[in-house]
């Protein structure tokens, strides 16, 4: 049985009543709404009275002040607020007041979506408005939403519990303005990245989500089951195989926005489904696709936020290129005092517990580095900052470096203290891949549940010859937290994923 609060059963009655006075809670959808909170707010003057002497609205109630023989209400559309005036003798202008009284004063509430016909005009208080002539009940509201007060442009006792906003983002984005904006912010950035890479030349594509063999990251997949097929398949950890196939086959330049799923914890910039852009590009390396990297995001940076200086927190972060770079040895030396450079495992190890660094038994040689520049590193790169030449045990898809034995050309891309993006030049000699997914395998049975599969499918690729080619995968919800000034990824995911709730809670 499902548990209604008091609010709640008050609404279902007004439903009711409504339903039993004839009018429709819930009527066609067409209501021909000709303008909008914000155009008339800022066009609205004594010159362009005319163009606002019939203006149809519609939105949700957000308040109401009653004053016996009118009301003043705000409602809210998908571009802002604005205020309404509601005379009775205009609602109902007839010697009958009952319609008035009963619907307006007694059976609507706040939450409830209305249309309305009027006129704009500017209050004696100095506020454009809306003078309603018809008002028309669109949706009626059965759960009242939490109150959120706002005066002299300030907003008090605004629903903050993480839990809530994120759960019933619906709601949130009815009560919480910024959210929108935040939102919309992110679409800007997207389509401002990809504005840069079609006119560069481009191509934007479709890979599979699922996927026979989880490819193109080290990381532990979902699993799911092809019942046709009866056979298990992978929901994509990246999508990397996939479009250095494409390169493989002719195409220069291709690039992806990749919904992608990795079966890992959850914290403030993890979330198990998230989006990464990825483009590959022929007869490039990964210096060039360095400079290419902090050109676009400068571009990026501007075009969202208006300028390469970014507040994120109680920072300043530069957009501004070129970005630093310094090699991931280097990086560990500067802020541990050890050089790594030359040691095997069991050095590393030892390195660690100096460090106090918890490791696994699992743990190879690319990995315990990871670890130590993880804990120890990381966080002190604020600024935009690429972190250059891994070893080529942390690398199994690299190339190697063409100066420098033992290394890769590969960069990772440190803002904030985490990694925004992750670039190589690409590896494209056949026999080395299969060596270095062989490697890896050695290391799953080792029981790292993060280490790659042998794609075969993709070898074979490779052996009818890959262009050189640089390509990157960027975080797309990382970078938009940072352009959005938003602490967690949940903030800039529509609906991220939350811990089902209970039976009783759902209910409610």
């Amino acid at each position: 049985m499902v548990h209604l609060s008091e609010q709640e059963q008050l609404r279902r009655e007004k439903l009711h009543e409504l339903i039993m006075m004839g009018i429709e809670p819930y009527p066609a959808p067409l209501f021909p709404v000709n303008s909008n909170s914000a155009e008339i707010k800022e066009k609205f003057n004594e010159e362009t009275k005319e163009q606002f002497a019939d203006v149809c609205l519609a939105g949700r109630i957000m308040s109401v002040r009653d004053m016996g023989k009118a009301n003043f209400a705000v409602i809210q559309d998908s571009h802002g607020k604005i205020q309404l005036y509601i005379r009775r003798d205009d609602i109902c202008p007839g010697e009958d007041k009952s319609l008035y009284d009963i619907v307006w004063k007694k059976l609507i509430d706040i939450g409830d979506i209305i249309g309305i016909k009027g006129y704009a005009f500017i209050t004696k208080t100095g506020e454009t408005s809306v003078h309603v002539k018809e008002l028309t009940l669109l949706s009626k509201s059965l759960r009242p939403l939490p109150i959120v007060k706002e005066a002299d442009g300030q907003t008090f006792d605004a629903v903050t519990d993480p839990e809530f906003r994120y759960r019933q983002r619906y709601a949130d984005l009815i009560i919480n303005p910024s959210v929108k904006e935040t939102f919309e912010k992110r679409s800007r950035m997207i389509n401002s990245i990809r504005d840069y890479l079609n006119q560069a030349g481009a191509l934007e594509v479709d890979t599979p989500v699922l996927q026979s063999i989880p490819g193109g990251a080290a990381a532990r997949p979902f699993i799911t089951h092809h019942n046709a097929l009866d056979v298990p398949f992978y929901l994509r950890i990246a999508n990397e195989l996939y479009l250095k196939r494409l390169i493989v086959g002719g195409f220069d330049w291709v690039y992806e926005f990749s919904r992608n799923f990795r079966n890992e914890g959850m914290d403030r910039t993890h979330n198990p489904e998230f989006t990464i852009l990825e483009f590959y590009v022929a007869y490039k390396d990964y210096l060039w696709m360095m400079n290419t990297t902090e050109e676009m995001l400068e571009r990026v940076a501007s075009s969202v936020t208006g300028g390469t200086d970014v507040q994120v927190g109680d920072k300043v972060i530069s957009f501004k290129a070129p970005f630093k770079r310094i090699s991931i040895y280097d990086a560990i030396q500067e802020h541990t005092g050890f050089d790594v450079s030359r040691m095997n495992e069991e050095q590393l190890r030892s390195v660690c517990r100096q460090l106090h660094i918890s490791v696994e038994d699992s743990m190879g040689k690319g990995k315990l580095i990871d670890e130590i520049f993880g804990a120890k590193c990381e966080k002190h790169y604020i600024q935009p900052t690429f972190i250059i030449d891994y070893p080529v045990e942390m690398s199994p898809l690299t190339k190697k470096h063409r100066e420098k034995q033992g290394l890769v050309e590969r960069f990772e891309l440190m803002i904030n203290g985490k990694e925004i993006a992750n670039a190589y030049s690409e590896l494209n000699d056949p026999v080395d891949q299969r060596e270095r997914f062989e490697d890896q395998v050695k290391l799953m049975e080792r029981g790292d549940d993060e280490a790659m599969f042998i794609d075969n499918d993709f070898l074979r690729a490779l052996e009818y010859g890959m262009p050189p080619t640089a390509g990157i995968g960027i975080g797309i919800d990382r970078l938009c937290m940072l352009l959005t000034n938003q602490p967690s990824i949940q903030d800039v995911l529509l609906f991220p994923q939350m811990r089902p709730e209970k039976t009783q809670q759902s209910a409610q």
